[in-house]
């Protein structure tokens, strides 16, 4: 097979029209060759941190899609489906990822669960890491969440990063708004890169000490605005992520997308390009073509530098996506599941106060940090309620493993009037969490989460929408174009209620991390990242 087209040189940083080509899914040749071809030739695209579960969608559908946009590999930290299955979840996406073209590099994931304050469907310990890093299918030690426990030298975080260095594999970062001493120390731990930096000045010393710095543009957490800059002079040690992509978003776009944008504020398109496509993998020892005699032939045909429409996407030689159309084919696979509890009643969601200030949980518009603000609460027949006019909501989060008393709090800036949200997508152990205007639609709204044993949906009296996600209760069965549909209606339905946030659900999912400060509600309440303790509810 030969390509020929204006083909993109990262490393040398130069174009020209040439000619590739392919013998057994390998690049034999690269020749310069005058023709007529305009369109250009490049290494495809890397997305350097991304959980692929939060695409709703198991591996080989999320590639179904991905290739379209130019994507022909991942980081993906299968925290997710871990904290819900163990590693049995680990080796199940590994397996379906096996079955397309897409080259998918898994990480072990460093902390199931996140923190001992929640509940989570199984534990990996430092030996399941070290049965983890001792197979080739795991690339790195997946984001090292507990930064309190690398600070004060918690032996088995210790252990964990250990068997990582053991095997040579990288460990991946999580430190969001750590500076000073403490990152120097995190990062001595030998942890390598992070993804959760939200201010310039943050990232800037993170790069300072060495680390390498992930601009992170998701479908909640969107960072590229306020770390694009520190490209132009940090382009060797940066790369794009997503880290969160719903399929609604991911059929949109992926870094591609990111890529545009960095075009459009004239940064240089190699440093862009070293970013996007070479520096993941280098990094992370990817087994990923850039585009080099020898190298597999995992390349893309894009129209233009500057909107990166992509006209054909190869890996390993093969064509795997056209002109928006998908050639990845549909694999069967198993749907595991452990929802383990039963319907609960209105009286479940009752709360009694005495009439003083409570704390609340502010949301923040595309961050995953939420703020901490005290408001008076509105009591009714002795009960704390969801205050409508002040958009106070009550929010619950529902243990999904075993039947236990919902933890309760409330919450700003959802804007619901009317009805109810929930989800069992709730980072990182995956129980439901429910935002509503009235103790009884938060109740038929976590019911209908439990009858379909995952899922997201939107309920307003007998009016519901309901995407179910059978595939451990975080994942949906159906292809991209379908979830991607059924999560628009749904996420709709959310803003005529009266939501105003662009990502309602992207949002209500990391209400319950609790690793992301200040104030957060996992299953077993109340919760300040900031002193990495629980909370009363009422304030005096």
């Amino acid at each position: 097979m030969q390509i020929q087209g204006q083909i993109v040189d990262i490393e040398n940083k130069r174009i020209f029209a040439g000619e590739i080509t392919v013998e057994n899914g390998k690049i034999i040749s690269i020749i310069e060759k005058n023709h007529k071809v305009k369109s250009y030739i490049m290494p495809g695209f890397v997305d350097s941190h991304i959980h692929i579960e939060s695409s709703m969608l198991v591996p080989s559908e999320f590639a179904k899609i991905a290739v379209l946009h130019g994507t022909v590999a991942t980081i993906s930290d299968p925290h997710e489906i871990a904290n819900v299955l163990g590693t049995a979840g680990v080796y199940y996406m590994i397996e379906n990822s096996k079955k397309v073209p897409l080259k998918f590099h898994f990480g072990a994931p460093s902390c199931v669960p996140a923190t001992t304050f929640e509940s989570a469907g199984a534990v990996i310990d430092s030996e399941g890491i070290k049965e983890l890093m001792a197979s080739p299918d795991i690339y790195y030690l997946a984001e090292m969440m507990n930064y309190p426990g690398v600070l004060f030298d918690d032996e088995e975080v210790l252990k964990k990063i250990h068997w990582a260095k053991h095997f040579g594999k990288p460990v991946d970062g999580h430190a969001p708004g750590l500076r000073g001493e403490a990152i120097q120390k995190y990062i001595s731990a030998g942890i390598t890169t992070d993804h959760e930096c939200f201010t310039f000045e943050e990232a800037e010393e993170k790069l300072s000490l060495r680390m390498k710095v992930l601009i992170r543009e998701g479908s909640a957490a969107k960072n590229f605005e306020a770390l694009i800059d520190l490209l132009p002079e940090n382009y060797q040690n940066m790369m794009f992520c997503s880290d969160d992509k719903h399929p609604d978003d991911l059929i949109v776009g992926h870094i591609n997308l990111l890529c545009a944008r960095a075009v459009a504020k004239g940064i240089d398109i190699f440093k862009i390009l070293q970013a996007a496509c070479v520096n993941p993998a280098n990094h992370y020892k990817m087994n990923v073509g850039l585009l080099k005699e020898n190298d597999a032939a995992d390349f893309i045909v894009v129209e233009d530098l500057i909107d990166f429409n992509v006209k054909q996407t190869y890996i390993d030689g093969e064509l795997v996506a056209e002109n928006g159309e998908s050639f990845v084919k549909h694999i069967p696979f198993e749907t595991p599941n452990n929802f383990n509890i039963t319907s609960k009643k209105i009286s479940n969601f009752e709360v009694l106060g005495k009439g003083s200030k409570i704390r609340v949980i502010e949301a923040l518009e595309g961050q995953l940090i939420t703020n901490e603000i005290h408001h008076k609460s509105l009591i009714v027949d002795g009960k704390i309620v969801s205050d409508t006019e002040n958009d106070i909501l009550k929010m619950a989060v529902v243990n999904r493993y075993q039947n236990t008393k919902p933890a309760i709090a409330f919450i700003k800036n959802f804007g619901l009037k009317k009805g109810a949200i929930a989800s069992s997508v709730a980072h990182d152990c995956h129980n439901i969490v429910v935002v509503g205007t009235s103790d009884e639609e938060i109740c038929n709204a976590v019911n209908l989460i439990i009858e379909n044993r995952g899922g997201v949906c939107a309920v307003n009296g007998a009016e519901n929408k309901m995407l179910p996600l059978p595939v451990a209760g975080i994942m949906s069965d159906k292809n991209g174009w379908e979830t991607g549909k059924l999560y628009q209606e749904i996420d709709a339905m959310a803003k005529e209620l009266g939501s105003n946030l662009k990502a309602p659900f992207m949002t209500l999912s990391f209400m319950a991390l609790l690793v992301i400060p200040d104030l957060k509600l996992s299953d077993k309440g109340l919760f300040s990242g900031n002193t990495f303790s629980f909370v009363d509810l009422e304030v005096e």
